[in-house]
């Protein structure tokens, strides 16, 4: 039986007289150690520098975030470790059919009115089931993803109460490889015991990795018809019509799961974005205004979402709203890294709207020569001040940006948006140009390392990519090719624990950017390999 009086608890609860009565239940079986967070903010804020064993969170919030929304940012943020437990308590005698319909459903949840010994019996089997799993953690967290496959197999034909939650695990970690094929052979594996909501979203997914977008549209289609509250399925159904050139079609969905879940900002800026794309200038205000408006009151708020407010704006005209975007972007979300670069990138476009090019201009300058945040801005706002700089006359910073973009592009997709931007400018000779322009630099600075280690001089190599992967850290060619580097001196100079933190951390990052990577699995392999020569435990 699960030894409770150990766990660390977190109550995320508004109410005083819940709190009070959950701590005094907690506390009769034995659980002393109970922090509380009244909101949810408050518990990201508490969970970033806290790990707590359980979160007992109530369903309904308030301030538009329930206790779905919370879990999906703690799980999607990477806030909480895989061995914390979240419980949900609620009074809404549907809400099964709610987390039926959701990706990322809680550990367990528990109905209103509370008894305690039902929820000590809760308790108790969500900790029990955790310890089951808490091996395949470790694994996973240890970065040995191929071994956690492994044990998910092994221990469902030990544990075969849990065959189907493992088979769920195994199947996202095959997807976290960019195994697809594997991942989608369970998922139909899944389906051919039980017919459940998840294992089909899961399927679809796989489907979208491997570019079969009509098989996975007719999944998600079929799923949202169904479960009209399916928003998961809603969002991937978007995805999948936008990857296919049919935006209307994926605009139309999203408002629709905007309308079933109106708080999410992710899903809310993805409507924003589509809405600018199909030229919907006020839906796109309206949509976008919202954005900014919640983000103000959310750990994740994001400057750039007042760019794109003042995009719409400018694209119906209406500047002196658009002077107000930029007025609120500097006074509510100062000091935050991104806010000059973004406040110069909104001054820039509203300049140019305006006809003003030598202030459009020095907007831009001031954007350009804002450093570590400029790098830190994501790939659609670099590109949005690519079409600013060509549209100003600034064809050389356009460039050079241009040529960080393809530095560090992880997909395809983002090199033909860079791509199309140009060419729409009238500058697709200059595309190609700078497209070899960096195939021959990352080829040369791989060349400059792979020469190293060939002469020996291990030393150097490890400096040559590092520098690299300094120079272009969104680049999954230099970040593989710089733990290569790394393992070479390991492999010929001996165990080094800092090398080897530093190859997994360029291991997860180019898993991360290039999961499909064929060579991934045996570049893992080999440092498996010589984890296994040195024992570095032992040495250690």
């Amino acid at each position: 039986m699960a030894d409770l009086e150990r766990l660390t608890l977190l109550i995320v609860e508004s109410n005083q007289g819940m709190r009070s009565q959950l701590r005094s239940m907690l506390n009769s079986f034995g659980i002393a150690n109970v922090k509380f967070a009244p909101s949810a903010g408050a518990a990201i804020s508490r969970l970033r520098d806290h790990r707590h064993d359980v979160i007992l969170s109530e369903y309904n919030l308030g301030e538009g975030q329930d206790g779905q929304h919370l879990l999906e940012d703690l799980r999607n943020k990477e806030i909480i470790p895989l061995d914390t437990l979240f419980i949900m308590i609620t009074g809404e005698r549907n809400y099964e059919r709610v987390i039926s319909a959701a990706e990322l459903a809680p550990d367990d949840y528990i109905l209103k009115p509370l008894a305690p010994d039902m929820l000590r019996m809760r308790l108790q089997r969500a900790v029990e089931k955790r310890d089951t799993f808490l091996p395949v953690y470790r694994l996973v967290e240890a970065g040995e993803t191929q071994q956690a496959i492994d044990a998910c197999a092994a221990r469902a034909e030990t544990y075969p109460r849990y065959r189907i939650d493992f088979l769920r695990l195994e199947a996202e970690l095959h997807a976290a490889l960019g195994h697809s094929d594997q991942a989608e052979g369970i998922y139909r594996t899944i389906l051919a015991a039980k017919v459940v909501p998840w294992a089909r979203l899961g399927l679809a997914k796989m489907l979208f990795a491997n570019k079969d977008y009509a098989a996975a549209e007719e999944i998600l289609s079929t799923l949202v018809a169904e479960n009209s509250r399916y928003v998961d399925a809603y969002d991937w159904l978007a995805r999948t019509r936008e990857e296919t050139g049919h935006i209307e079609e994926a605009r139309d969905v999203l408002t629709s799961a905007v309308a079933l879940s109106p708080h999410r900002l992710g899903r809310l800026r993805h409507l924003g974005n589509v809405q600018l794309a199909v030229g919907d200038g006020p839906a796109a205000e309206r949509t976008l205004a919202e954005v900014v408006r919640k983000g103000k009151y959310s750990d994740f708020r994001d400057p750039e979402d007042h760019v794109l407010l003042v995009r719409a704006q400018l694209s119906q005209g209406r500047t002196e709203e658009a002077q107000a975007t930029i007025h609120d972007l500097e006074s509510s979300m100062g000091g935050m890294p991104a806010t000059p670069v973004c406040a110069s990138l909104s001054k820039a476009l509203y300049h140019t709207r305006t006809g003003a090019a030598d202030l459009a201009q020095a907007a831009l300058q001031d954007a350009l020569q804002a450093g570590a945040a400029l790098s830190s801005l994501s790939f659609d706002m670099k590109q949005e001040l690519v079409k600013a700089c060509l549209d100003n006359g600034m064809e050389a910073e356009g460039s050079q940006l241009v040529v960080d973009i393809l530095r560090n592009a992880a997909d395809e997709r983002t090199v033909q948006k860079t791509r199309a931007i140009l060419q729409e400018r009238g500058h697709g000779d200059l595309s190609n140009e700078l497209e070899e322009r960096v195939h021959v630099e990352v080829r040369g600075l791989i060349a400059a390392g792979a020469d190293r280690v060939k002469a020996g001089d291990f030393d150097g190599a490890v400096r040559e990519m590092m520098a690299a992967v300094q120079k272009m850290p969104g680049n999954p060619h230099v970040l593989f090719n710089a733990a290569l580097a790394l393992l070479r001196h390991i492999e010929n100079r001996g165990w080094n624990e800092r090398l080897a933190a530093q190859a997994r951390g360029l291991i997860a990052r180019t898993r991360r950017l290039d999961p499909s990577n064929p060579r991934l699995d045996a570049l893992s392999g080999f440092m498996q390999q010589l984890a296994r020569k040195y024992n570095p435990r032992q040495s250690g």
